[in-house]
Formats: structure tokens, C-alpha cells, sequence
């Protein structure tokens, strides 16, 4: 037999290096070292409050739980639930939940969370049912501010809200159709007096019973 011509001897043994580069180690490697999406983690067992409770307003509504959710009365004004002890993030994190208003024509859910030190409120539905902004940038409210919207919310319907915290954003999203997107450089944030009792994070409503459900964060790399 005569031996294999040089030229396919250079070839097969081109088609064999780029096989093991491959389905080599190093690819291997790369593929195991690859980032994962962060896991939800849930805030709500669905029948204890956990680390939840009453939020010390004034007249705090009556919070109970019923049928997987957690259900709060209507305040006078205000009433909520407040998280009890360090929150799981300050920054590079999600939280989402979904909440419903039952009562009232006022927000429904005041999501109060921590940006960094600084605590900041997502306002769903309020100045009379339609209002979305946070509160508060630069001492104004979200009735103020540049994040100021309009959503027409229906009682008696869930609505999915997450809100993300990077060291750079503040972003907010409604049934999946983003709403806030701030970039936080040169801005000063804060809350309103009202709602000091929801830091550092907390879910508060005004005049208002709502129903809040499956609540949980994940952490961002």
C-alpha cells in the first residue's frame, strides 16, 4: 500500500485539531464557568406572615391571611406590611409580587424598597386610582418627578409588579410593560414622611384594602 499523499495527511489532521477544540477541555471549562440566571426566592409561604408584620401607622388596617394571600384593610388613612430585620438586597436585585386593590380608589400598593441606604416607594394608583411613579426624587413625589404615569387600574384584578435596583437604575415594570427606567447618577432618593414606617422594605396602601401574593426577589450578578 502506498503511504497517504502529504496533503491529506495535513488535512485529516486539521479536521482532527478543530474536533478537539472543540469538544476539548478548554470547552468544557468555558461551558461550566458560564453565569447562571439567580433563582427566585420566595418572600411569602402562602399561610404565615414569616418575617412580615403590621406596619406601625397610625391606624393600620387589619392584616390577615386568606386563601394564600395576604389581605390588608383599609387604614386611616394608611396601612400596610413592613419586612422585620435587614431586607435580602440593598442593591443588584429584583423583588416582584402581584397585588390586587379590593377597596377604595387610592394606591394599592406603596412598594417601599431600599436603594442602597436610601429607601425609595413605587406608587400603584394613587391621587385617586391611576397615578405610578416613585417617591421621591430630588424631594419630589411621584407626582412630581420625571417617572409620573398613568395606569387605569380596575379593582378586583391582579396586577404583576417587579422593580429592579442596580447601582446605576431604578427600574419598574406592570404586567411585564416597563414603567420606570431612572438612572440614578445626580439624583437624590427618598421617601415621603408617610411611609417611614414600610422601610426598609414594605408594601403600605392609603384608604385602601388590597391582596398581595406571591412575593419574592432574586439576587443580580
Amino acid at each position: 500500500m502506498k503511504p497517504a499523499h502529504p496533503i491529506f495527511v495535513a488535512i485529516a489532521l486539521a479536521v482532527i485539531g478543530s474536533a478537539f477544540a472543540a469538544h476539548g477541555p478548554e470547552s468544557h471549562s468555558i461551558q461550566a464557568t458560564a453565569a447562571k440566571p439567580a433563582s427566585w426566592q420566595s418572600l411569602f409561604d402562602g399561610k404565615t406572615l414569616g418575617k412580615w408584620q403590621a406596619s406601625d401607622f397610625d391606624d393600620n388596617g387589619k392584616i390577615e391571611i386568606a386563601g394564600g394571600t395576604i389581605r390588608i384593610g383599609v387604614g386611616k388613612p394608611m396601612a400596610g406590611i413592613t419586612w422585620s430585620g435587614e431586607p435580602p438586597a440593598r442593591t443588584n436585585y429584583e423583588i416582584e409580587l402581584e397585588a390586587m386593590r379590593t377597596e377604595g380608589h387610592d394606591f394599592f400598593c406603596g412598594l417601599t424598597f431600599p436603594v442602597g441606604k436610601d429607601p425609595c416607594t413605587l406608587i400603584c394608583g394613587g391621587w385617586g386610582g391611576s397615578l405610578v411613579g416613585l417617591s421621591s426624587i430630588d424631594g419630589n413625589d411621584a407626582s412630581e418627578n420625571s417617572t409620573s404615569t398613568t395606569v387605569r387600574f380596575e379593582n378586583q384584578r391582579w396586577y404583576k409588579i417587579r422593580v429592579r435596583v442596580t447601582p446605576k437604575l431604578i427600574e419598574a415594570w406592570i404586567d411585564d410593560e416597563q414603567i420606570v427606567n431612572l438612572e440614578l447618577e445626580g439624583h437624590r432618593i427618598g421617601i415621603r414622611w408617610e411611609v417611614e414606617a414600610s422601610v426598609p422594605l414594605g408594601i403600605s396602601t392609603w384608604k385602601t384594602a388590597s391582596a398581595l401574593r406571591n412575593l419574592r426577589w432574586r439576587k443580580l450578578d
